[in-house]
């Protein structure tokens, strides 16, 4: 794929995005692994209400981190290929990856016959 300065240009803005949503919810332990953060509550002051509602975004939280990483993870690599100059190319079959789907998914890593369903 040759021109590719329009989807490296979506792949910066949504990893900005992603890094930024990420940044709310989690932090990178010493592995380099986005995991959830616990929003501190004072349980003095706190009603069982206010500990509940802290519980409850933590648990969504935890459930939305892997979600959001994965996306993170790929945005990167597709970047990397793009400095690589194989950005475009089919991870399984090695045939280019149909440029509609690139516009759908800039981080696309397969073609459509090869994707998982």
């Amino acid at each position: 794929m040759k021109n590719t300065a329009a989807f490296k240009k979506k792949l910066e803005n949504e990893l900005k995005t992603l890094e930024a949503e990420l940044g709310e919810i989690a932090e990178k332990d010493a592995r380099g692994n986005w995991v959830a953060i616990e929003t501190e509550i004072d349980e003095i002051y706190a009603d069982d209400n206010d500990v509940a509602d802290n519980l409850e975004s933590f648990d969504e939280n935890r459930s939305l981190v892997p979600k959001l990483a994965a996306q993170h993870a790929d945005v990167v690599l597709a970047l990397e290929k793009i400095r690589k100059g194989t950005y475009g190319t089919c991870e399984v079959g090695g045939e280019a990856i149909d440029a509609a789907r690139l516009e759908a998914n800039p981080a696309a890593k397969t073609c459509l016959k090869h994707a998982k369903k």
